[in-house]
C-alpha cells in the first residue's frame, strides 16, 4: 500500500498538484488518469522522489519516503534508499539499453543493487523473461524487437527485484489496439500474481475498463474522482464524464 497524504507541487509559483490523497492499494492495478497537463506524471515523480513536494506525506506502507523536510540527503535517506530497492518502474517508451542485449537489460538492476552471482542473475533474468513470454530473446537487441516486445522486456526488468510496489507510465505509448491488451493484461496479471501495489499513468479508456481495479482521475492539479472501473461510467462527475467521452471519440477517430 502507498498513501500519499495532502500532496502540493508548485513551479515558479504556479500550483500543478493541490492538496491531493490517495490511498493505492496493494495487490490491484491502480490506474492514474486525466488530460495532458492535469499532473498525474508530476504526482508520480513526486511518489518516486524524481521530484521533492512542497507540502504533504507519501508513505510506503509504515515507511515515511518523502515529506516536505525530507531530502535524498537527509536522516530519513537510509530509509528511502532501502525502499527505492522495493520499487520496480516501467518507463514511457520502454527506456532500454540500445546497446545491451535484452537479457544485459533484464540483468542491469540486479548488477546495481544486489550481491547476485553471475548464475543467480542470469536465473532471475530467465524466469523474468519467460513470464513476459519472451523465453527465446535474451540475445536480441532491442532494435530487433516490436513494440510490444520492448515494452514486455521493460516489464521484466521492471519486475527483476521482485519489487513490492510498480509504477507503469503509459505503457500502451505507441501501440496497436491488440498489443496494447497484451501489455495491460501482464501488468494486470503479475500485479495479482505477485501481490505487487502498481501504480499506472494513463490516458487509455480501455485499459480503464479493463485492468482499472482502482481508478483516480485527477483534473487541473487535484483528485476530482475516484473509484472503481465499474463505477466510473456511472460517475456523476462532469469533468470525468467529458474526459472519458473525449477518450473515446478520439480512440475511435484513430481506428
Amino acid at each position: 500500500m502507498i498513501q500519499v497524504s495532502n500532496i502540493s507541487k508548485s513551479f515558479g509559483g504556479k500550483p500543478v498538484l493541490r492538496d491531493i490523497s490517495i490511498t493505492f492499494e496493494k495487490g490491484k492495478a491502480n490506474l492514474i488518469i486525466g488530460q495532458s497537463g492535469s499532473g498525474k506524471t508530476v504526482l508520480m515523480k513526486c511518489m518516486v522522489g524524481l521530484l521533492e513536494v512542497d507540502e504533504g506525506v507519501v508513505m510506503y506502507d509504515d515507511r515515511l519516503f518523502s515529506d516536505k523536510s525530507t531530502t535524498a540527503h537527509s536522516s530519513n535517506g537510509v530509509n528511502r534508499q532501502s525502499i527505492r530497492r522495493d520499487i520496480g518502474m516501467m518507463f514511457q517508451g520502454g527506456a532500454l539499453f540500445d546497446s545491451q542485449t535484452v537479457e544485459e537489460n533484464v540483468i542491469f538492476p540486479l548488477s546495481m543493487f544486489t550481491n547476485m552471482s553471475e548464475e543467480e542473475k542470469l536465473d532471475r533474468a530467465n524466469f523474468c523473461l519467460d513470464r513476459v513470454h519472451l523465453e527465446n530473446a535474451n540475445k536480441l537487441f532491442p532494435a530487433e524487437l516490436s513494440g510490444g516486445m520492448q515494452k514486455r522486456v521493460a516489464i521484466a526488468r521492471a519486475i527483476s527485484m521482485n519489487p513490492k510496489y510498480l509504477f507503469c507510465d503509459e505503457p500502451n505509448s505507441g501501440l496497436d489496439p491488440k498489443t496494447a491488451i497484451v501489455i495491460d493484461n501482464l501488468i494486470h496479471e503479475i500485479t495479482h500474481e505477485f501481490d505487487i501495489t502498481t501504480i499506472i499513468n494513463s490516458h487509455d479508456m480501455n485499459s480503464v475498463m479493463e485492468i482499472g481495479d482502482k481508478v483516480v482521475f485527477i483534473h487541473n492539479g487535484e483528485k476530482w474522482w475516484e473509484g472503481t472501473n465499474e463505477e466510473i461510467l456511472s460517475a456523476d462527475n462532469e469533468e470525468l464524464n467529458d474526459f472519458i467521452f473525449a477518450a473515446k471519440y478520439l480512440k475511435a477517430l484513430k481506428k
